[in-house]
């Protein structure tokens, strides 16, 4: 299985955290990002996504399967655009299924299913495609991934001409 490709260069993590298995990121002295506090996004453009660092991080972090990881870099951009506005809870249900796979992982299936589920009900009615993401792609993935041994959803962007 090849890796998938990158849309950021910022360097990923020492290890993917998974609860039970490595000290935790941010509580644990021994953790990857303890006493980091990143600089919170003022704004997130949906408009400018392809070009959000935060958010590029978060797609490759997810893609390779660092979900905890990406869940915090995502909701970065979740709270920048706003919890509720179309583009957050878009945001939020990317931030499920990273959940969901982080509980598929640790031999949840029926938790990771049901996150799934509830962050795929939070894409946009009336298009298949939203910064960057095709739905119908992730959806095959997650749904094939969670409560099953499918391999992990990968996202594949797809950039505005």
């Amino acid at each position: 299985m090849s890796n998938p490709a990158r849309y950021s260069s910022r360097p990923f993590p020492p290890y993917r955290y998974v609860p039970g298995r490595a000290p935790h990121p941010t509580r644990d002295p021994e953790g990857h990002s303890f006493n980091k506090h990143p600089a919170p996004l003022e704004k997130f453009d949906p408009d400018g996504w392809a070009g959000c660092a935060d958010y590029l991080y978060g797609i490759d972090l997810f893609n390779h399967r660092y979900w905890w990881e990406a869940h915090e870099a995502l909701e970065q951009c979740w709270v920048a655009a706003g919890r509720e506005s179309e583009t957050g809870l878009f945001l939020q249900g990317l931030i499920q299924i990273a959940v969901a796979c982080l509980k598929q992982e640790q031999g949840f299936a029926d938790v990771a299913r049901r996150m799934a589920e509830e962050g795929m009900q939070k894409f946009p009615h009336g298009t298949d495609e939203f910064l960057g993401i095709n739905f119908d792609t992730l959806r095959a993935g997650a749904r094939a991934h969670v409560g099953s041994e499918g391999p992990p959803p990968v996202i594949k962007l797809i950039f505005p001409e």
